[in-house]
């Protein structure tokens, strides 16, 4: 059974406070290898900056699974272990050092599925990067780590219910891979039987519509793309007699062997960091490159990555295995939920679609007593209270993550009838009317954001209004306020107590009649109290997850920001794009086509432009004011941006850099050009 609030830490701390007696012991488990594949340099890219060396390569590191700081990895217990009762991993990583005047700050990116480049850092940080989701597979230029694979007493094989979903699989497919994850699918663990009476495979027409079985005659575990039903038998896809339909949704439960012990992702990110500020060499004596260089690290994380910074401080990997702190400051951003590692075959590179977990675990920086769903008292900071290892947090996200990824309950509890507070040592920032992640293009647009290839197909322009340039100040004030004690700008977020949270309709919202556009009712992805059965952790997101699908218990309550008379969103800190609106960003849009059509497209925001002049605005009947109404002229667009980006210099939020290229941008373009 998952365990109660006070044996969470209790448990442990007895543990803890042994393995800290006997810290620093020739037997402590640690990066043992440091392997450098290559050093690349960098020189200077203007006068006066610095030059730098890319240093990439691989690392080895051996866990104890007695230790306490190791035993929340869960499955470790079952992993190989060598003579000295040692589990091993290994994982990539990648280092940009500063080769003069160096900040004495690590800056830790956690990878996104794999992706990540380090580059040289203006202010003179040492930047890294390492592998974390054990799943994927070594490939070049690709972050992974290499994990065990658990087995039960004597040998015998782990098994668990696997669950895998598919949608918008091509017209008449017969054959699909069994593959979990968005972005970047990794294999899915080999059933233990191909027989189909002993699985399931089911549709759905709606997320809220009943699972009809498929007959188990009427599919296999088999590739059907060369040979006719029933096919040549294959554990990792599997055979529909007659086809997919493409209007449905597909569950397929079966019991899987052999899981992989992905939570030592986790201790593979504490291990490496702790070497880099603290070691001067590894067992072998290769010298730890950034050696007496670090005084401070600051760990930052985005989407799926943001969700593991959330984990790792979750499950107490800020502190070493001396009981150091690892990362002085942390940044998860727009992360809504903790990543889905820590329990068998879970799938990391999973987002926040029906029966997907990640939701299911503490939510809060601060303690709340989740009553709704009866998991007592609990917050992100107890283990790191307890070891005195909690770092500073800016937490920063947006729109979307309230539309689309559950992150309403963190602000308002799982009943969202008051405000849950956040502690001393935490800043949040909210990023109003921004898609996933802000606009990646960030200019000046009339036209929305272009899709990218393969995206959902949305009813709404894509959302141009960014958050990166208001992020980049952020990070600066948050390696600030860990190396000086500087304190960032007081938290700017929604909230019920200055009404800026309502309901998830039009009324509530205050959201205006736009003649031609859809309306936001409907487009909240429903948050569920998922039953996964009574060997799952729920506050950790860890255990074993026996009943697949989930059972849905009830729908948690969601709230969303208030929006003005233009249907753009006042609460947080906007974008200078937001202040001198252009039209309307929501964090919200329509899916046009594919299972779930007229729902709510994935995680993508919208844009409805503004009628360009008076004349148009009227005879399309829009109740926002037009371009020409607004500003005048091109000019007088372009000294607005102007106006408004020194004011946002000033208050700290957008850097000189930043504002000079946004003036430019609005200088080139076609706003209110020949406008009549």
């Amino acid at each position: 059974m998952p365990r109660p609030a006070t044996n969470r830490l209790g448990s442990s701390l007895g543990a803890l406070a042994l393995a800290c007696l006997v810290a620093g012991s020739p037997a402590d488990a640690r990066l043992t290898h440091l392997h450098i594949a290559s050093r690349e340099a960098v020189p200077a890219a203007t006068p006066g900056a610095r030059s730098y060396e890319i240093i990439k390569g691989t690392f080895d590191g051996e866990l104890d699974p007695a230790d306490a700081h190791n035993a929340v990895i869960f499955d470790l217990s079952g992993a190989p272990r060598d003579a000295n009762g040692h589990v091993h991993y290994s994982a990539t990583f990648a280092i940009a050092r500063p080769l003069d005047r160096p900040s004495g700050v690590l800056f830790y990116d956690v990878p996104n599925r794999g992706d990540g480049k380090v580059a040289p850092d203006e202010d003179g940080n040492a930047r890294v990067i390492s592998g974390w989701q054990g799943d994927i597979p070594p490939q070049p230029d690709i972050q992974t780590a290499t994990v065990p694979v658990a087995h039960g007493p004597g040998g015998a094989p782990l098994t668990a219910p696997v669950f895998q979903r598919f949608m918008d699989m091509p017209a008449g497919a017969t054959t699909l891979p069994i593959v979990g994850g968005i972005g970047r699918p990794v294999a899915r663990p080999a059933p233990v039987s191909l027989d189909t009476h002993e699985a399931r495979l089911f549709h759905q027409s709606a997320d809220d519509a009943p699972q009809i079985d498929v007959p188990p005659e009427d599919w296999a575990f088999a590739d059907c793309t060369a040979t006719p039903f029933p096919g040549t038998p294959d554990a990792h896809k599997i055979c529909l007699k007659g086809g997919f339909d493409s209007r449905l949704a597909y569950g397929l439960v079966y019991q899987g062997r052999d899981p992989k012990v992905l939570g030592i992702g986790f201790a593979a990110t504490r291990d490496l960091n702790s070497f880099l500020r603290y070691a001067a060499k590894d067992d072998g004596g290769i010298a730890n490159p950034l050696a007496g260089s670090i005084h401070w690290a600051v760990m930052s994380g985005t989407s799926q990555s943001g969700n593991f910074v959330k984990s790792f401080i979750n499950l107490g990997f800020n502190a070493d295995e001396r009981g150091r702190i690892v990362f002085d400051g942390a940044n998860p951003n727009i992360a809504a939920r903790q990543v889905p590692l820590n329990f068998r075959f879970a799938v990391p590179g999973g987002a926040a679609t029906l029966y997907e977990l990640g939701s299911e675990g503490t939510l809060w920086w601060s303690d709340y007593d989740d009553r709704v769903r009866g998991r007592g008292v609990h917050s992100l900071l107890d283990r790191c209270r307890a070891s005195h290892t909690c770092p500073k947090i800016v937490e920063t996200f947006g729109s979307t993550e309230l539309w689309g990824l559950h992150l309403s309950p963190e602000l308002v509890g799982t009943d969202a009838r008051a405000d849950v507070p956040i502690p001393a040592n935490v800043r949040r920032y909210y990023f109003p009317s921004v898609t996933h992640g802000g606009s990646y293009v960030g200019g000046i647009s009339l036209d929305g954001d272009k899709p990218w290839p393969g995206a959902p197909t949305c009813q709404l322009l894509g959302n141009p209004n960014p958050s990166l340039p208001t992020m980049r100040a952020l990070l600066k004030a948050l390696v600030a306020w860990v190396k000086t004690g500087r304190t960032p700008p007081p938290s700017r977020y929604p909230t019920i107590a200055a009404g800026d949270l309502v309901q998830a309709n039009s009324k509530a919202m205050g959201w205006p009649d736009i003649p031609g556009a859809p309306k936001p009712d409907g487009m909240l992805n429903a948050f569920y109290d998922y039953d996964v059965g009574p060997d799952f952790d729920y506050p950790d997101l860890s255990g074993v997850a026996t009943l697949q699908p989930p059972h849905v218990r009830r729908v948690i309550p969601s709230l969303v920001p208030r929006v003005d008379a233009d249907g753009n969103e006042t609460a947080g800190v906007p974008s200078v794009q937001l202040l001198v609106p252009l039209g309307t960003y929501t964090g919200w849009n329509v899916l046009t086509q594919g299972y779930g059509a007229g729902g709510s497209c994935g995680f993508l925001g919208g844009f409805i432009p503004f009628a360009t002049t008076r004349a148009q605005r009227l005879a399309a009947h829009d109740p926002r004011l037009s371009l020409e109404e607004r500003y005048g002229s091109h000019e007088g667009f372009v000294a607005r941006i102007r106006t408004v980006a020194a004011e946002r210099v000033a208050e700290g939020w957008l850097l000189p850099d930043d504002a000079a290229k946004l003036v430019a941008q609005a200088e080139v373009s076609d706003v209110l050009k020949n406008a009549r």
